[in-house]
């Protein structure tokens, strides 16, 4: 017993500001998330693919792109013309339409030019602005995500939210924004919750080694107290009752009561940090990619760049089932899909069937099932990058795969550790259990409670534990 006070008295005294500060900023997340570029933004920032006088199709473009394993190939407008960016699992290029030359960004101006078109399509003052810094990496820029788009030029329009978009030097499109008051809040959220200073986050290894030795002593410290909570408790004259007095008091009953929410979201912000340690990653492998792809540009009919459309915001190919299909993006929510080389067909769906969805996930294993679209309120939900596309689902085995009907992209892959791995951390550190995510209010007022519990437990610890480092310099 007095080993297990020490255990938890001395780790409570380095932890707890720590614990206090996960709490507090796991609120400020839930309000101001991590800044992206949502598909709304990037669509809308987008000038429309004028494809008149093209010469050089997909095909040509993969050639020219350097990608012996390309499944993707897309067509979008820049100021200095159409541009083809070209995607494998070997990496990614980009070439002119015009005559196929490497379409990099390597000028200041042309990258600012990139940046003053896009905010103007998305409504936004460009009058004043300017280059900011060329870099690798800033603090908002730090996700891997981005690593095939680097350095990256930023573009500060001066406006009066403080605007600043991210253009990649690889293929010119703007790939991140922020905003001033985004910025300030992920300072107290984002950034103090996952431990994310762009010189620690920029080194991927290092970052998670820092983060989940952290997370995990704090696990121990709050499984000590669980341990040590009911323990110490009495019974005095037939009522339960507290050996301590004062804000120990507070403590112990602060944390009696909120002891399952604190062992459950320390456990499962570890786990954030597993990258495959512990559960499997979801991640398809690249052989299952290109199994489901089947590239075959060189069938690419010399027509196809003759059934283009004069008013998509992109166009893109993609490989599937050993086809190649065309999806023209007219805004957010709207597309068309036909295969290559077709006249589209104004009977077809905008999206993939889910029969072609069966006959790639065929490819992966023998004996999978029938293809079926997944409703939001679905136990493992996944969210489509287009917003009202099908996601669907073919079992091979034990082996879930998740397919996007709009894009043909292999979202991921759930075996029973992933599986698993869904309600050990997601559901348990971010409450969406399809009962909740359906009652959004009902989420949010749970997640502010329980944070708002923990944070006050976590700041009795903390007078705790400086009146006792007092005392000890005393």
């Amino acid at each position: 017993m007095r080993a297990l006070i020490l255990v938890h008295r001395w780790l409570g005294v380095a932890f707890c500001l720590l614990f206090a500060m996960w709490f507090a900023t796991g609120i400020v997340m839930h309000y101001v998330p991590f800044p992206v570029l949502t598909e709304a933004e990037r669509i809308g920032g987008l000038a429309q693919v004028n494809p008149s006088g093209m010469r050089n199709g997909p095909a040509a473009a993969v050639t020219a792109g350097k990608i012996p394993d390309a499944t993707r190939v897309r067509l979008f407008a820049r100021p200095d013309g159409l541009v083809y960016q070209v995607m494998g699992a070997s990496g990614m290029s980009a070439v002119h339409a015009s005559d196929l030359s490497p379409a990099a960004v390597r000028s200041e101006s042309l990258a600012l030019v990139i940046g003053v078109d896009h905010a103007r399509r998305r409504g936004m003052d460009a009058t004043r602005a300017a280059v900011a810094e060329l870099a690798d990496h800033d603090q908002w820029t730090v996700s891997n995500g981005l690593d095939l788009h680097r350095p990256l030029y930023r573009i500060a329009l001066n406006d009066s939210p403080g605007t600043e978009l991210y253009v990649s030097s690889a293929t010119g499109e703007v790939v991140r924004d922020t905003a001033s008051r985004e910025r300030a809040w992920n300072y107290a959220g984002s950034v103090l919750h996952w431990i994310y200073p762009t010189v620690l986050r920029s080194d991927r290894k290092t970052w998670i080694a820092v983060v989940w030795t952290l997370s995990l002593v704090a696990l121990t410290a709050a499984i000590s107290g669980a341990v040590l909570g009911p323990l110490r408790l009495q019974v005095e004259q037939g009522r339960i009752a507290t050996p301590y007095q004062g804000w120990q008091a507070w403590h112990h009953w602060l944390g009696l009561g909120c002891m399952i929410f604190v062992l459950t979201w320390i456990f499962s912000g570890w786990l954030s940090m597993d990258d495959g340690w512990l559960f499997s990653t979801g991640k398809p492998a690249a052989a299952e990619r290109a199994a489901v792809a089947g590239a075959a540009w060189e069938k690419l009919p010399v027509r196809e760049i003759q059934r283009l459309p004069m008013h998509a915001r992109e166009i893109e190919w993609f490989a599937f089932d050993g086809r190649i299909y065309r999806r023209e993006r007219f805004d957010r929510t709207s597309q068309r899909l036909s295969r290559a080389g077709d006249v589209p067909a104004p009977e077809r769906a905008p999206f993939l069937r889910p029969d072609e969805v069966t006959a790639a996930a065929g490819r992966l294993a023998p004996g999978c099932s029938p293809a079926v679209a997944i409703n939001a309120a679905d136990d493992y939900p996944v969210a489509p990058v287009m917003p009202n596309a099908p996601v669907y689902r073919s079992i091979c085995g034990d082996t879930w795969f998740h397919f996007e009907g709009a894009s043909g992209a292999l979202l991921e892959k759930l075996d029973a550790s992933r599986r698993a791995y869904r309600w050990a951390y997601s559901a348990l550190h971010t409450l969406d259990f399809p009962a909740l995510t359906a009652r959004p209010s009902l989420r949010t007022a749970l997640i502010v409670t329980l944070c708002g519990l923990g944070l006050a437990f976590s700041l009795t610890a903390v007078v705790i534990g400086w009146r006792r480092l007092r005392r000890k310099q005393g």
